[in-house]
C-alpha cells in the first residue's frame, strides 16, 4: 500500500508530463496491480487521493498512456462505490471520444469504463444517446464484428441503452438490425444469443425497428434457431427457446411480417415446440409458442396455410393442460383460426374431446377469463361453419345451453356473436336445436333482451333476426306468440334507431305469416 500511495502522489505531481511516460506507465499498471492484490485498501487509497482528475489529464492530453488510463478507469468502475466520484471528476464526457478510436484495445476500456459507470443511471444514460454513443456503438459492432471482446462490451452497452425510447429513435437511424442479426447467426454461446435476444427484444418495441429486423431477416435466424435446438432438454436450450418464441410474438406487426413467417416454415417449428412443451410442462415456451401462432393466423392469407399444416388438430395436444394462461391463449389461438373460416369451423366443430373440453370451459365460472373465451370460440364455430354435423354435434355435447346464455351477456359483443351463431345454426338444422331451445328458454331470453330498454340496438336487431329463424319452428312459434312478443315488437316499431324499426317491422310481418319486404 505504501508503494500504491507513492505511485498515486507521483501520478498526482507528473501525470500530465509528457516527457514522463515511461514512468505514468508504470504507476497505472502499479495501480491495476494493487486493485488485483487488495481491493479494498487500495480503493480507499484512490478514493482519497483525487486519481480521477490525473486520469482524466492523460485521457485528454497523453495518447501513449490514454489506453493504460482508461483500462484502469474500467477496473476502478467496476466498484458501485467508485461511480460517484468517477462521475464528479466529469470522467464520462472524457471517455466518449475515445470511441472513435480505431485502437480495439482503447476501444475495449472506454467501452467498459463507459458502461459501468452509466450502469442503471438513466440520465447519464439519455446523456449518452443525446451526445451520439449509439451511432459510435453500431460503428464498432460493423466494424469489428469478429472481436469477441469488443463486441460483448457493445452488445452489453446497447443492452442498457435499448429500453430508453430516445435510444430506439436513435438506433432505428442506424443499421443496427443488420448488424444484431448478423450477431444472432454467429452467437456461439448461451450467454451471447441472452444478450442479443435481450436487445433485440428492446428494440422490437419500435415499429420502425421491428420493420428494419425483418427485412434483415431476423425471422430466417429464429427458425434456424427453433430448428436447431428442438427437441433439446437442457435448461438452457429452453430459455432460448422462449426468447426465440417471445421475439417473434414481438415481430409480428402488420400483415406482411406474419405471412414472411408463415412463408419460412415457422408454424411448423412452432407446432413441434408445442408438442415438446406440453410434455415438459414447460409452461412459459408454451404460453409464447401459443402467443406467436394466435398472431400468425390473424391475416386471412395464411389462415389456409396453417390449416393445411393441420396446427388445428396437433395444437389440441396440449387439450390436457390445466394451467389457466395456457388454456387461455389456446382458446384464442383457435377463435382466431376459426374466424371467417368455414374449413377451420368444420374441422373443430366435428372434433368430440375439443367440444367436450369447451363445454367444461363454458362452465368454469371460477376463471372469467377462460369462461368467456371457451364461449366465444363455440360460437366462432357455429357462427363461421356451414356443416350440419357440426350443428348436431355441438348440440351432443351439450354446448347449445352455453350459447344462449352467453346472449344475456353483460358484454354487447360477446351477446350478438351468440345471436349470430345462433341464427346460422337454426338456419342450417332448426330441427335438432328445436328441444334445446325450449329447454334453455330461448324465446324468454331474447324477449327480456327487447323490452330491456338498456340493450344496444345492434343486441335488439340480432335477437330479432334469430327470432325469424325460430318461427320456422311451430313449437317455438308458439312460444313467442305466448310470451306476447308481438306487442313488444309493435312498441319498438317507434324505436329511435332506424334498423330497429326496419327489423321489428320485419319479424312481426313473418310473425303474421306475411311475406317481408
Amino acid at each position: 500500500m505504501e508503494t500504491l500511495s507513492q505511485h498515486l502522489e507521483y501520478l498526482g505531481l507528473c501525470g500530465d508530463d509528457p516527457k514522463a511516460e515511461d514512468q505514468i506507465l508504470e504507476s497505472l499498471n502499479r495501480i491495476l496491480l494493487a486493485l488485483t492484490e487488495d481491493k479494498q485498501r487500495s480503493l480507499s487509497l484512490l478514493r482519497e487521493s483525487g486519481i480521477f482528475l490525473t486520469l482524466a489529464k492523460i485521457l485528454k492530453g497523453n495518447p501513449r498512456c490514454a489506453v493504460k488510463a482508461a483500462q484502469v478507469l474500467s477496473e476502478i468502475a467496476k466498484n458501485e462505490e467508485m461511480k460517484k466520484p468517477c462521475i464528479e471528476a466529469d470522467l464520462v464526457p472524457v471517455l466518449i471520444p475515445l470511441l472513435e478510436s480505431t485502437d480495439q484495445e482503447m476501444l475495449l476500456h472506454a467501452g467498459r469504463a463507459i458502461g459501468r459507470i452509466c450502469y442503471d443511471n438513466r440520465d447519464l444514460q439519455e446523456e449518452l444517446v443525446k451526445v451520439g454513443v449509439t451511432t459510435s456503438l453500431v460503428r464498432i459492432l460493423t466494424d469489428y464484428a469478429d472481436s469477441e471482446p469488443l463486441v460483448h462490451v457493445d452488445l452489453l452497452a446497447l443492452c442498457n441503452l435499448a429500453d430508453l425510447d430516445t435510444a430506439k429513435e436513435a438506433l432505428s437511424k442506424t443499421n443496427i438490425a443488420e448488424q444484431l442479426v448478423r450477431q444472432l447467426r454467429r452467437a456461439a454461446n448461451h450467454e451471447r444469443l441472452e444478450i442479443v435476444f435481450e436487445v433485440l427484444q428492446a428494440l422490437a418495441e419500435n415499429d420502425s425497428l421491428k420493420v428494419q429486423l425483418v427485412e434483415a431477416g431476423v425471422q430466417e435466424v429464429l427458425s434456424e434457431i427453433l430448428l436447431r435446438l428442438q427437441g433439446s432438454s437442457q435448461a438452457e436450450d429452453t430459455c432460448i427457446l422462449k426468447a426465440a418464441s417471445d421475439l417473434i410474438v414481438s415481430l409480428l406487426v402488420g400483415d406482411g411480417n406474419c405471412v414472411r413467417m408463415v412463408q419460412l416454415g415457422v408454424i411448423d417449428q412452432l407446432l413441434d415446440l408445442l408438442e415438446k412443451h406440453v410434455e415438459s410442462g414447460d409452461i412459459s415456451v408454451q404460453h409464447a409458442a401459443l402467443s406467436a401462432l394466435r398472431n400468425l393466423a390473424i391475416p386471412v392469407v395464411n389462415k389456409v396455410q396453417v390449416l393445411e399444416e393441420g396446427v388445428a388438430e396437433r395444437i389440441q395436444v396440449l387439450l390436457r393442460s390445466e394451467v389457466p394462461p395456457v388454456q387461455l391463449k389456446l382458446l384464442g389461438t383457435l377463435r382466431m383460426l376459426a374466424d371467417g373460416q368455414a374449413d377451420a369451423a368444420e374441422i373443430l366443430g366435428q372434433d368430440p374431446m375439443l367440444l367436450n373440453r369447451l363445454v367444461q370451459w363454458c362452465d368454469a365460472n371460477d376463471h372469467t377469463g377462460i369462461h368467456g373465451e371457451a364461449n366465444r370460440l363455440l360460437a366462432s364455430i357455429m357462427h363461421h361453419n356451414r356443416s350440419q354435423e357440426v350443428v348436431r354435434a355441438i348440440q351432443e355435447a351439450q354446448g347449445v345451453k352455453h350459447l344462449v346464455s352467453m346472449t344475456t351477456s353483460k358484454h354487447a359483443a360477446m351477446q350478438n356473436e351468440a345471436l349470430n351463431a345462433l341464427a346460422i345454426a337454426s338456419a342450417i338444422d332448426l330441427e335438432t336445436l328445436e328441444e334445446s331451445f325450449k329447454e334453455s328458454q330461448l324465446v324468454q331470453s331474447l324477449h327480456k333482451l327487447l323490452q330491456d330498454d338498456n340493450t344496444s340496438p345492434e343486441v335488439k336487431y340480432n335477437s330479432m333476426g334469430l327470432l325469424c329463424s325460430l318461427l320456422n319452428s311451430g313449437d317455438l312459434r308458439q312460444e313467442i306468440e305466448e310470451d306476447k312478443i308481438k306487442e313488444t315488437l309493435e312498441q319498438l316499431c317507434s324505436h329511435s334507431n332506424a334498423n330497429v324499426v326496419k327489423e321489428a317491422v320485419t319479424t312481426l310481418q313473418v310473425l303474421r305469416g306475411e311475406t317481408p319486404h
